[in-house]
C-alpha cells in the first residue's frame, strides 16, 4: 500500500565513478580542448547524460545544440523508464544524478527556439515544469551558469 502523497519522484543512478572522473577532467580543460574531451567520455559511455548535455552546452551552432540535446533527451527518457518513471512523476534538479537529464531537455528547449521550432520549445519548456515544479524559480535564484554557459 502507498501511503504517500502526491505525485511519484524518481531519481536517476549517477554516472559510474570512472566516467564521472574523466567528464570532470574534460570539464576542467581549456574551451578549446573542452568539447573533444567531452566527446571522447560520451563515446566511453554514450549512456553519460551528462556529457551529452555538455555537447549540447558546448556546441556553436545552434543545429548542432539540437542534435546534442535530442540524443541526451532520449537517451534521458531511456534512463527514467529503466528507473521506473511510467511517464509522470518528478525528476527533480535538486538530485545531481537528474541533472544530466534535465540539462539536455533544457538545452533542447533553447535550440529548438534558435531553430524556429516553436512547438517544441514550448513542450520541452512545460515538460521541464510538470518534472520539476520550481524549474523556474530555481532557474531564477540559482546561479546562472554551468561549465560556463549560460542557462535562462
Amino acid at each position: 500500500m502507498n501511503f504517500t502523497s502526491g505525485s511519484p519522484e524518481t531519481v536517476l543512478d549517477p554516472p559510474a565513478a570512472d566516467v564521472a572522473a574523466a567528464l570532470d577532467a574534460a570539464r576542467a580543460l581549456e574551451p578549446e580542448r573542452r568539447r573533444h574531451a567531452v566527446s571522447a567520455v560520451v563515446a566511453r559511455d554514450p549512456r553519460c547524460l551528462q556529457a551529452w548535455a555538455d555537447l549540447a552546452e558546448l556546441a556553436p551552432d545552434p543545429v548542432e545544440r539540437y542534435a546534442f540535446a535530442r540524443v541526451g533527451y532520449h537517451r534521458g527518457l531511456d534512463a527514467l523508464r529503466a528507473a521506473g518513471w511510467r511517464g509522470s512523476g518528478y525528476v527533480r534538479w535538486r538530485h545531481e544524478s537528474n541533472r544530466g537529464f534535465l540539462r539536455s531537455l533544457h538545452a533542447l528547449q533553447l535550440a529548438a527556439a534558435a531553430i524556429g521550432e516553436t512547438d517544441e520549445e514550448q513542450r520541452c519548456e512545460l515538460f521541464l515544469r510538470q518534472l520539476d515544479p520550481e524549474w523556474g524559480a530555481r532557474r531564477a535564484s540559482e546561479h546562472g551558469t554551468e561549465h560556463g554557459t549560460e542557462h535562462s
